[in-house]
């Protein structure tokens, strides 16, 4: 099921929506530019790795880009391919424009990197001498669809689902879309080895998680209800 577009409409332009789309696409062709070899560089010197940011090892000096708390922010500029740059600024695109109508933009971008950070500390914390790194939008991305779950559980998404061999548009409510996704996550979660390489489940998890809790203390006070 790909969600394509949602049946909501905003009042104001979502600047940092776009910004933020705007710079992870940029960041990623920053990545290819570097060659193969560069490319993973990046990936070690800004994602985060566990281990590193929890003391139990070391980067060598001539990779060490940014301090290891700083990459809790600079991982969730960076892809580790095309699709995965894809997906996540697909999700971005459909459901950030919402958040940030409702919180403000200035509120929109804290809340999208609190949520990141604690995508990251839920992916890490049970692994912590992991040195598989962790990069993309996706923690903080979750975090945008769980406030999209709080907020406008009701409205339609249109989403493209396979029957077979046929493909079908279909509008279906936020709750379900979004419900069904946070499912998945939790029992690919479940199945996946702690520390290994691979989507970052938990990290999902993580975020989504942040997202339903902390939505409505990101909104102006004039929309708390």
């Amino acid at each position: 099921m790909i969600p394509l577009r949602d049946e909501n409409p905003v009042s104001s332009t979502p600047v940092v929506t776009w910004l933020l789309i705007a710079s992870c696409v940029l960041v990623f062709v920053w990545q290819i530019s570097q060659g193969a070899p560069h490319f993973n560089r990046a990936i070690f010197s800004l994602g985060v790795i566990p281990a590193v940011l929890f003391g139990h090892a070391q980067l060598p000096p001539e990779i060490a880009m940014v301090p290891p708390a700083a990459t809790v922010v600079t991982s969730m500029f960076l892809h580790g391919g095309w699709l995965h740059l894809a997906g996540n600024m697909l999700y971005l695109w459909i459901f950030g424009d919402n958040i940030e109508d409702r919180m403000g933009r200035f509120r929109f971008l804290a809340f999208y990197l609190v949520c990141g950070a604690a995508a990251v500390f839920a992916q890490a914390l049970p692994a912590p001498e992991a040195r598989v790194p962790m990069v993309g939008a996706s923690g903080a991305i979750s975090g945008v669809l769980g406030a999209y779950l709080l907020l406008f559980p009701r409205a339609r998404v249109l989403v493209l689902v396979p029957f077979g061999f046929i493909l079908k548009v279909i509008r279906l409510p936020a709750v379900w879309v979004l419900g069904l996704w946070f499912g998945i996550q939790l029992v690919s979660s479940l199945l996946a080895p702690a520390g290994e390489g691979g989507v970052a489940f938990r990290a999902h998890l993580g975020g989504f998680i942040a997202g339903l809790v902390l939505a409505r203390l990101f909104l102006p006070r004039r929309q708390w209800r």
